[in-house]
């Protein structure tokens, strides 16, 4: 029997329109409302895309939302003094810098300028600290669309063995941070593979669920999984186009596979993917209510 489809695109329109109430409740309250700067640097094509779709949802949800556009032989120092200025924009409530940045700009320096309490990545090493001693303000967005995916499609993470494949900051760390803490969506007991793990495929095989970050196509197959497991797929790989111009994607695990084995999995396109940006919208919506002494 086939696993049960966990389609992030449908719980995503939840929270959106969740976000959405919250955010005329705060207009209507307070006189304000969430401040968004996604700032782009260049024209990478990817980049713009993904800009595009942060802004368009801001837009959606009422945000008073900025989209920066800057050339990119814009040097380091003008892009730190940008960041400044909306540090000090009291309209502006999360700042969000697309990456990657063109090579003559160091992310690491840009990225330790954004005012932590506008950092709604939750990239900068203050948010980290208090994502790791387990009191977050916000959370990492990919991280975050993973675990709330799971609490609303009613997996039990509690008690389960689970193993994350890949180990970046923007994921595999974060998420194994997440689901080993005391909470709602937690209380797991985590492994973390990488490319320097012996025998990736008998820990894949113990695992409950399986989070799949590693950047790799098809990396893990149909075999690797135990029967009934739990299978998130955080990869997003380009492998063509279709006769009308259309990206053909597909992610870390054989889906093809996987969904024979497991009880429940993530596509691609249309599982993690739109949480992200939701989850975006969700830390600026709490930056808000932050920075203007609002509560919940």
């Amino acid at each position: 029997m086939a696993a049960k489809l966990i389609k992030g695109a449908e719980v995503a329109r939840e929270i959106r329109a969740e976000l959405k109430e919250e955010v005329e409740l705060i207009r209507s309250k307070c006189g304000v409302v969430p401040g968004l700067v996604t700032i782009l640097v260049g024209e990478d094509p990817a980049s713009q895309s993904y800009v595009r779709g942060k802004q368009k949802t801001a837009h959606e949800l009422g945000f008073h939302s900025v989209q920066d556009s800057q050339p990119a032989d814009l040097s380091e120092e003008k892009l730190l003094a940008l960041i400044d200025r909306y540090n000090k924009d009291p309209q502006i409530h999360g700042i969000l810098v697309q990456l990657p940045l063109p090579r003559h700009i160091s992310e690491n320096r840009i990225l330790l300028a954004i005012d932590p309490r506008k950092d709604v990545d939750a990239f900068h090493p203050v948010n980290v600290g208090k994502l790791v001693i387990g009191d977050p303000d916000y959370l990492p967005c990919t991280p975050a669309g993973i675990q709330e995916l799971m609490v609303r499609s009613g997996i039990q993470v509690e008690g389960a063995e689970v193993v994350v494949v890949g180990r970046s900051n923007i994921v595999g760390k974060p998420i194994s941070i997440m689901l080993m803490q005391k909470g709602r969506g937690a209380n797991a007991t985590v492994t973390v593979c990488h490319t320097r793990t012996r025998d990736v495929k008998s820990h894949c095989r113990r695992a409950d669920i399986l989070i799949v970050a590693a950047g790799v196509t098809e990396y893990v197959k149909g075999d690797w999984l135990k029967e009934g497991a739990v299978v998130v797929d955080v990869g997003v790989n380009e492998v063509g186009m279709t006769p009308e111009g259309k990206r053909i994607l597909k992610g870390d695990v054989a889906f093809d596979e996987a969904v024979q084995v497991a009880g429940a999995i993530t596509p691609v396109p249309g599982g993690v993917g739109p949480m992200t940006i939701t989850m975006l919208m969700k830390n600026t919506v709490r930056a808000c209510k932050l920075q203007g002494n609002i509560e919940d």
